[in-house]
Order: C-alpha cells, then structure tokens, then sequence
C-alpha cells in the first residue's frame, strides 16, 4: 500500500485510514521499530494488561515478598520530618 507523507507543522507525518487502525487494534501511540532498512509500526497493546491477574498468581504462590528492606539500616527517618 502506497500512502503519502503530510507536512503537520513543522515536521511530517503519514495518516492511517479508519480501517488499518481498526483492523489492527492502533489507538493513540505505536512501536517504531527501524529494521533492515524499514520502518515497521507496532501497535501498542495496554502495558498494564493482565497485571491484577499476575500480581494475584505471585501472591498465591508466595513469590511477592520484598527484594530489598524498603528502609535501610544506615537511613535516619527523623531527619525527613
């Protein structure tokens, strides 16, 4: 498919039709990734999808415990207050 590149401003851009954003799911941002002499546009899927179901898995499996103590022997509290 053949599309014409638009000045917008100062830059330039290209425009999708209603139907490739429909048909591939494109809503406000995509991937550019710059391959081998192409330019291939991703769609961006939701970059929180499914973490409420994945948080909920660590935690019944016991794999949600702190990485590091989330105060440090050597911090003073106090002198944030």
């Amino acid at each position: 498919m053949e599309v014409s590149i638009i000045k917008i401003g100062n830059s330039k851009g290209l425009r999708l039709s209603k139907t490739i954003l429909e048909k591939y799911n494109i809503k406000d941002k995509v991937e550019l990734i710059l391959e081998k002499g192409q330019i291939i546009l991703k769609p961006i899927e939701l970059p929180r999808k499914n973490w409420e179901k994945e948080f909920k898995k660590m935690s019944e499996n016991g794999d949600d415990k702190l990485l590091m103590n989330d105060v440090f022997d050597d911090e003073n509290i106090e002198e944030w207050s």
